[in-house]
């Protein structure tokens, strides 16, 4: 069950009132692409490890393409937090530490200025990692109420709470004018979509169906949100998903893509194969999304990187690595790619950070 915790060192994905600033140093590798990239891998040029060690995810660019703010836990890390790093592979040898050190952190993002940043924590509840669940019950994600979304100077100083209500806050991003942010939460007792100005006023929320819906992103212009639900149907379904949302879980193995109107009007759900699709991104063009998913075998764990017009049409499978891609991004101009892979491994288990040259 380890590779759907580094895949969703995302939905579970979660800080304190003060902040240290600590820095380490991540020794990069910058290796052949015959090496990082298979032969069928066409879209990606000129492959580059960025981390080596550790499960480290959910690398997102800032709105210059300069830096990388990204989760990681291991080598000495108890439980996930928010690191940033340059992407240029010349100074990418250091990353540093920009979330407190305590309690599980995730889901970070940087505002377009390039001032501040955005990550969700339980270090309000303690300084220790949360509990992980019990999965007696099957593969489940832990949805922990002690997540809130909070923002701070890029430096991780002047840390600054967004949400305080009671519940589960988290999986945010920010749209591209950096006025207003899309997250998840539990506060009207199911997991639902909700927009919020950059200071947290003016919570608006967008999805009312029985259901998880999350891991949303604003597209380009910001006017469409993508995002991925699960909304169970037979009765069966209905009291297995509400009998682990009672316990803070959900059961994350039939994930499907849908996209709305920014104002939550206009639901289309654009994947329909069974599969567990997470990590939509838009692509500058405004028209494809690329997304991590299962398809290929829905009971594997072997997560591949697929592209998909935003009507759901053009289906295109990106990687082929037998093991684990996912939470890809692209620059804002399209020409990179960044994403998570158990490719190249030092050890089993790791999940690490590479970066692709794009290739139309």
């Amino acid at each position: 069950m380890r590779w759907f915790v580094r895949m969703k060192l995302a939905v579970l994905r979660a800080f304190a009132v003060t902040v240290l600033l600590i820095s380490a140093t991540a020794p990069v590798a910058t290796q052949s692409t015959a090496v990082l990239a298979l032969p069928a891998e066409t879209h990606l040029r000129n492959v580059r490890q960025l981390t080596n060690g550790g499960e480290n995810a959910e690398a997102y660019f800032s709105a210059d393409d300069k830096f990388l703010i990204f989760q990681s836990s291991g080598e000495g890390v108890a439980c996930d937090q928010i690191y940033i790093m340059p992407v240029a592979a010349s100074d990418a040898g250091q990353k540093k530490l920009v979330s407190t050190g305590k309690g599980r952190t995730t889901c970070s993002y940087i505002f377009p200025s390039g001032n501040r940043i955005l990550f969700s924590s339980t270090h309000m509840a303690g300084p220790e990692c949360p509990p992980r669940p019990d999965y007696s019950r099957g593969y489940v994600w832990p949805i922990y109420s002690t997540y809130d979304i909070f923002t701070a100077r890029r430096d991780g100083s002047h840390l600054r709470r967004l949400t305080a209500t009671p519940g589960y806050d988290a999986e945010a991003t920010i749209r591209r004018d950096g006025r207003k942010i899309v997250f998840t939460s539990t506060r009207d007792g199911d997991l639902d979509i909700y927009t919020m100005n950059a200071d947290g006023s003016g919570v608006r929320r967008l999805t009312r169906e029985l259901g998880y819906d999350g891991g949303a992103f604003f597209s380009p212009d910001g006017k469409k949100i993508v995002y991925r639900a699960h909304h169970p149907k037979t009765p069966e379904e209905i009291a297995d998903y509400q009998a682990l949302l009672a316990d803070g879980l959900i059961r994350p193995g039939n994930l499907e893509l849908w996209v709305m109107d920014a104002d939550g009007s206009n639901k289309r759900q654009i994947t329909s194969n069974g599969a567990a699709n997470f990590g939509p991104f838009w692509h500058p063009d405004g028209k494809r999304i690329i997304f991590a998913s299962n398809l290929a075998d829905p009971k594997s764990r072997n997560f591949d990187l697929y592209l998909i017009n935003a009507d759901g049409t053009g289906l295109e499978r990106v990687t082929h690595h037998p093991e684990f891609d996912g939470f890809p991004m692209f620059s804002s101009d399209g020409r990179l790619l960044v994403w998570a892979s158990n490719r190249n491994n030092a050890r089993r288990g790791e999940t690490n950070l590479f970066l692709a040259d794009w290739a139309e």
